[in-house]
């Protein structure tokens, strides 16, 4: 690390559980975040600031008026521009060192496959279940871990699913797939500002301990937060041994496709 980095780091390089060894690490990683919006937001800016190395950012739609409420990294002059455009430039105002990598288009399994194979965990901000079980199926294939989170009104949810072995619960684990779409639309069901920031960078500081190995992650637990009485609850998770998609025969598809 040269000089700038050494002082742009300085107060992480500070904490003995990550020094200079823990901040070339984050340098030298790669971060997938899919969704750019409430949660993706906050976690795609502090995750620039802490200096990981390289992030992918996926996001097919527009920045659009309504979303400049609870969606940080975008302005209001950005508004008809793709998410993906805005939060390269917000990004690289913060942390010019940080390589982005942008894809805006809807995110299939396959391509949450190939994205993964260079990246080390992927940060799901994304806003429908279709996409939050590709998502997970990617991980599984990939054996990478996946930083979970949600918002709609005033409950947020966030949790890690680490992939990387066997034994821990994937998503589907606690939300199987039921064929029915009952994704909360916020623009019907609304969603209080901050608490997609909270969500958010829970996700960062969840995304950065995997990365270092360092602290207890919420492997294995569901963190519930209330935000009217900023009350939060922790839900234990254990792995499905009938869950159809992590178990050891429903892995369906290989890292060169079907």
């Amino acid at each position: 690390m040269d000089d700038s980095q050494l002082l742009r780091y300085s107060r992480h390089i500070l904490l003995p559980q990550i020094d200079v060894r823990g901040q070339e690490k984050l340098t030298q990683s790669c971060i997938l975040i899919v969704g750019a919006g409430g949660l993706g937001s906050p976690a795609a800016l502090y995750l620039a600031a802490s200096g990981i190395g390289k992030i992918v950012i996926c996001d097919k739609d527009n920045v659009d008026l309504t979303n400049l409420q609870r969606q940080i990294i975008h302005n209001t002059d950005a508004i008809g521009e793709p998410k993906t455009i805005s939060a390269r430039r917000t990004l690289h105002h913060i942390n010019p060192e940080v390589e982005i990598m942008t894809l805006q288009e809807q995110v299939t399994e396959e391509m949450l496959v190939h994205l993964l194979s260079s990246a080390d965990a992927v940060v799901d901000a994304s806003d429908n279940f279709a996409t939050r079980h590709a998502i997970n199926q990617a991980c599984i294939i990939q054996k990478k871990p996946l930083i979970s989170g949600a918002v709609v009104r005033f409950d947020g949810q966030v949790s890690v699913f680490d992939l990387r072995s066997a034994d821990n619960p994937c998503y589907h684990c606690l939300f199987p797939l039921s064929g029915e779409d009952n994704d909360p639309n916020c623009a019907v069901m609304g969603v209080f500002a901050p608490l997609a920031g909270i969500i958010g960078c829970t996700q960062a500081a969840e995304t950065i301990k995997v990365l270092l190995g360092i602290g207890e992650t919420l492997n294995g637990r569901l963190l519930l937060l209330d935000g009217l009485t900023m009350k939060w609850r922790t839900i234990n998770l254990k792995k499905d041994p009938t869950c159809e998609a992590c178990s050891s025969s429903s892995a369906k598809i290989s890292n060169d496709g079907r």
